[in-house]
């Protein structure tokens, strides 16, 4: 069976390097990482206090910052098998929003909605890479 190797919120926020200094000074926390788009918008950081992770990223790609009352959350599910997860959870209902793929940045992975609304991204972790390699591949992606 696919082992589940762990599970963080992502948080959608409008002003991402805002939101990272008032958890880490609210939480005591500490960034992790923290990778950005061309455009500098925060595309994914990853936020340690205490025990606890999580992650934080600019809206934008399809996901928006609250409003309305709406909370988006993107649960990020690490997998050993991303394809057989997301077989599983098409079997049980849910929809693709992003095809599992290889992303280029050492994750194979989607995303897909239950079918309850909740978004899911599945991540397999392909590639050991360190920040700066993963920051130096999603410039070279976006520039294409």
């Amino acid at each position: 069976m696919t082992e589940i190797l762990g599970l963080h919120p992502r948080l959608v926020v409008e002003g991402a390097d805002a939101a990272l200094a008032f958890y880490t000074a609210a939480f005591g926390g500490e960034v992790l990482e923290r990778y950005t788009g061309t455009d500098g918008r925060v595309v994914h950081s990853l936020v340690q206090a205490g025990p606890v992770r999580f992650a934080v990223k600019d809206a934008g790609d399809g996901d928006p910052a609250p409003s309305g009352g709406g909370v988006p959350v993107i649960m990020s599910l690490d997998v050993s098998d991303a394809d057989a997860v997301a077989e599983r959870m098409l079997a049980a209902g849910a929809t693709v929003i992003f095809e599992i793929a290889d992303h280029g940045y050492g994750d194979y992975g989607g995303r897909l909605a239950d079918p309850f609304g909740h978004q899911w991204m599945l991540s397999q972790r392909i590639e050991q890479l360190d920040a700066d390699q993963v920051q130096s591949r999603l410039d070279a992606m976006h520039e294409t």
